[in-house]
Order: C-alpha cells, then structure tokens, then sequence
C-alpha cells in the first residue's frame, strides 16, 4: 500500500466497490469503505486498512484469476478514463473522500440491489482519482450528489409514510 502512495485510495476504493455488487455483502463492505473515505478526508498520503485485514494473504493463483478477469474490462475503462483536466486532486481529496463515506453509508441499506448505483459510482470516483481524472471525477461527483439526493429523497419519504400512517407519533 505504502509504494502505491495516494494511488492506494483509489485501489482500495475501487476493489471495495467490485465487492460491494456481490449480494449480501454490501452492508460489510459499506462499513469497510468508511475507513479509507476517513483517511481521505483527514488529508492522509496512503490509504491504511485495518490490521486484520492488511495481515490477510491473498493466494497468487486466486489473485492471478481475478486480473485475468480484471484485465480485459480495464483496458476499456482505460479508453475512457485517463489522466486530463488536471484538477487539484489534493484539494478534491477531501470532498471526493466525504462523497465516497456518504455512498459508503448508503450501501448498507437492506434493500436489494439499492447496492448497485452507488457501488458503480463508488468504483467512478475511485477510477477518476486513481487516474487522475479531472473530468471523470467531476461527472462522478455529480453522480454521487444525485445517489445521494436520491436516497435523502427516500429515507425523507418513508418518515413522511410513517408519520402519516401513525398520526399518534407526531405529537
């Protein structure tokens, strides 16, 4: 992690958010998110995990499926995703660290498949940072501000149903 240097966050954020589209283990992994987004926006140079998570050992056979899987859909998302419109990505690391605790914080909804938008725009923003894409970060940040108003919107709505459906609790 330490040799990746502020490229970690964006690698660590990026393999959250591919865990967090498996069924039943967003919830896990919307916690888990929480850690790096924290660093982010404290301002820190690399991404630290958890001992009891940085101390587990990945197989090189396991980890050599998961690039040869990997791999093929990088080199598109490549195409897409570069480094341009330079921003100041210290500046941005604490806004786009908020947004990635925020959506973090919406995957652990138990509704299914509420995971999906939010991890693929968790995976943006990780893509954009590790990239250093001024243009994609943008573009996922404002994706991230409509998941977000979104789920503001429905959590606002299912308070409003409760209140309607029992006067007696409102007072």
């Amino acid at each position: 992690m330490e040799q990746l240097g502020e490229r970690s966050f964006g690698l660590t954020l990026f393999l959250m958010a591919m865990l967090a589209f498996v069924p039943g283990a967003s919830t896990v992994v919307g916690v888990m998110i929480a850690w790096p987004a924290v660093q982010m926006m404290l301002g820190h140079n690399t991404a630290v995990l958890p001992r009891f998570i940085a101390r587990r050992k990945v197989g090189v056979e396991r980890l050599a499926r998961v690039i040869r899987v990997v791999t093929p859909r990088l080199k598109w998302v490549e195409r897409l995703i570069r480094p341009r419109w330079p921003i100041p990505f210290h500046a941005t690391k604490r806004l786009t660290g908020s947004a990635m605790l925020l959506l973090g914080l919406t995957l652990i909804s138990p509704v299914p498949f509420s995971q999906v938008v939010p991890a693929f725009i968790i995976m943006l923003l990780a893509l954009a940072y590790l990239e250093e894409d001024g243009g994609a970060l943008s573009v996922a940040l404002v994706a991230a501000l409509c998941s977000l108003a979104v789920t503001a919107a429905t959590v606002w709505g299912a308070v409003e149903t409760i209140d309607w459906l029992d006067p007696a609790t409102h007072g």
